[in-house]
C-alpha cells in the first residue's frame, strides 16, 4: 500500500461506517479474478461475508482481514483553479490483497470530506461499475470494479435516493493530486517518499536511471498520453479531467459525470456542471497535458535534490514538451487501426480529420459508423455503401468513401482480413447513457437483472452477440440527452 505511515497529517487511519441492511446489487466475476475469490453458480462469493465487508460493515472475511483502513489527503487544479487540499472524501482504501488496492467508494465520512456526507448514490455506483468493468473489456487502463452493495438508507442530493457502496480495485490508487499536496507544503520528505515508493513498486525501470525522478515523470506522462488517446478512439469523455483526479499509474479512475459519444459531436461535454467545456471531447488531450505539467511543477521540489532549479526547469519542460508526439502518434496508430490500415501513409491523417469533421457536421454515431466501416467491399459501387445515407453532404461523403478505398486498394487489403482486424478494434457495444439509464430505473425498484445482463454484454464489446442486437442500437430521440453531473 502507498500510504503507511500513522499518524501523518496526510492520512487518517478510521473504520468505514456502516449501512444498513446491505444486499448485493451487482458483482464482477472478471475483478473477483484478480482477488482469486472462489464464486458460487451465481457469481457471487462463495464466502458469503464477503457481502459485509464490501458495504463497510465488517473488516474480515473467513480468509481476509484488514486492520487499518486510511483515507489520505490530496490537493489539485479543479477546472483549472487550485483548489488546495481535497482528499478521499467518500473513499476508504482497506487494504492490499493479491496485489490490489481494495478500495469502497461511499463508505461514510472520512476527514477530507468537507461539506460532502461520504455517501454515493445507487445511481452513481451502478455507472461507475459498469463503466469501469467495460473500459477494461475494451483494453484501456482503469480502476476495476468489484461491486456494488446497496441500501435503504436515504441519501440527498438533487433528490433524495439511496445509499451504495463501489468496491474498487487497483494495484495504485495514487494520484497527481497526492504529489501536489506534498509539493504545496514543501514537504520534501514526504514527496521523495512517494516518489521512490511508485518507482520500487511499479515503475522499477526508472531506479536505475541516471536521474529516476525526471525517468518517473517521462513514464507517467507518456502513460497518460497514450490513455487520453484511447479514450478518443472510443469516444469516450471522462467529464472531470481534475488534476486530483488523474492516476500516476495511467489508469482511468473517478467515473462521475462520464459518456461515451452517441452523435459525434467534437466540442461534445458530458457534464453539464462544466458550464464553459473545459473537459469537452476534443479539449481531453490538452487537458491531460495541462494536468502533467500540474505534475511537472510538483516534481521540480525531486529534480532540484540533484540539479539547480533552472536546470530542473529546463528538464521538466523538455519532457513536458514530449507529450503531445507521444499522444499524436498514439492517436493516429489507433485510429488507422479503426479504419484497417496496415501500413501508415502521410496521406492517412488528412483522411481521418475529413471523416470525423463530416461526422461531425452530419451527428453521425461515432460507434455504430467505425463498426460498419468493416462490412464496406471494396469492390461494390460506392452508392451502395450503406453508411453514406448518414451524412449530409452525399457528394462529400461519396468522395472520401472513395479516396478510403483507393487506400485500402493501395495496400492490397482483403475485404476478409481487414473486417477481422476492424471488428477486434471497433466495438459494437459501448455504455451508452441509455442503456445504462434503463439499468439504474430498473435497480432503483429492486430488479438488478438489468445490470447484470449489461454487464455481461459489455464484457465483450467486440462480440456479435446476437441475441442482444439491440444493445448496440443509437439512442431513441427521447433518451438522446441524458444529462450527468457532479452531484453523486
Amino acid at each position: 500500500m502507498a500510504f503507511t505511515l500513522s499518524g501523518d497529517d496526510a492520512i487518517q487511519e478510521l473504520q468505514p461506517s456502516p449501512i444498513p441492511g446491505p444486499y448485493w446489487v451487482a458483482f464482477s466475476s472478471s475483478a473477483a479474478k484478480l482477488l482469486k475469490l472462489k464464486l458460487k453458480s451465481d457469481g457471487y462469493p462463495e464466502d458469503e461475508t464477503w457481502l459485509d465487508l464490501l458495504a463497510g460493515n465488517s473488516l474480515e472475511t473467513q480468509s481476509q482481514k484488514f486492520s487499518n483502513p486510511i483515507a489520505t489527503a490530496y490537493s489539485g487544479h479543479q477546472f483549472g483553479v487550485w483548489a488546495g487540499q481535497l482528499g478521499d472524501g467518500r473513499a476508504i482504501l482497506l487494504g492490499d490483497i493479491a496485489g490490489q488496492e481494495l478500495q469502497l467508494k461511499g463508505a461514510g465520512k472520512t476527514r477530507y470530506s468537507r461539506m460532502g456526507d461520504g455517501r454515493a448514490v445507487l445511481r452513481s455506483s451502478i455507472r461507475e461499475f459498469l463503466c469501469s468493468e467495460a473500459m477494461h473489456a475494451l483494453g484501456i487502463p482503469t480502476s476495476r470494479a468489484l461491486s456494488v452493495v446497496g441500501s435503504k438508507m436515504p441519501v440527498l442530493r438533487e433528490t433524495l435516493e439511496t445509499a451504495a457502496v463501489c468496491a474498487r480495485l487497483a494495484p495504485s490508487f495514487i494520484r497527481i493530486g497526492h504529489f501536489e499536496h506534498f509539493a504545496s507544503t514543501q514537504n520534501i520528505a514526504r514527496l521523495k517518499e512517494l516518489a521512490d515508493l511508485l518507482m520500487d513498486q511499479h515503475y522499477s525501470e526508472c531506479r536505475n536511471n541516471k536521474d529516476p525522478y525526471l525517468a518517473l515523470f517521462q513514464k507517467i506522462s507518456e502513460r497518460n498520453a497514450i490513455l487520453v488517446a484511447q479514450w478518443q478512439a472510443v469516444g469516450f469523455c471522462h467529464g472531470v479531467l481534475n488534476s486530483d483526479n488523474i492516476s500516476v499509474l495511467g489508469l482511468t479512475i473517478d467515473y462521475g459525470p462520464f459518456g461515451f459519444l452517441d452523435r459525434f459531436q467534437m466540442d461534445h461535454i458530458c457534464n453539464h456542471s462544466d458550464h464553459g467545456g473545459r473537459y469537452a471531447y476534443h479539449r481531453q488531450p490538452q487537458i491531460m497535458h495541462w494536468n502533467m505539467a500540474c505534475l511537472a511543477s510538483a516534481f521540480i521540489l525531486l529534480l532540484e535534490l540533484d540539479h539547480s532549479k533552472e536546470e530542473a526547469q529546463k528538464l521538466l519542460t523538455n519532457a513536458l514538451s514530449e507529450f503531445p508526439t507521444i499522444f499524436e502518434k498514439a492517436w493516429q496508430t489507433l485510429f488507422r487501426q479503426k479504419l484497417g490500415f496496415v501500413n501508415a501513409q502521410e496521406e492517412d491523417i488528412e483522411l481521418i480529420e475529413r471523416l470525423l469533421q463530416m461526422m461531425h457536421d452530419a451527428r453521425v454515431d461515432f460507434t455504430k459508423l467505425f463498426r460498419g466501416l468493416a462490412d464496406i467491399n471494396t469492390n461494390a459501387p460506392i452508392n451502395q455503401i450503406e453508411a453514406r445515407n448518414d451524412f449530409i453532404d452525399r457528394d462529400a461523403i461519396d468522395q472520401w468513401f472513395s479516396d478510403y478505398i483507393a487506400r485500402l486498394q493501395a495496400e492490397l487489403s482483403v475485404d476478409a482480413d481487414r473486417k477481422q482486424r476492424m471488428n477486434a478494434v471497433n466495438p459494437k457495444y459501448i455504455l451508452r447513457n441509455h442503456l445504462a439509464q434503463v439499468a439504474i430505473e430498473k435497480a432503483q425498484q429492486q430488479d438488478f437483472s438489468e445490470v447484470a445482463k449489461l454487464l455481461s454484454v459489455l464484457e465483450r464489446p467486440f462480440d456479435e452477440q446476437e441475441q442482444y442486437q439491440e444493445y448496440a442500437n443509437p439512442p431513441p430521440p427521447d433518451l438522446e440527452f441524458i444529462e450527468v453531473s457532479c452531484s453523486s
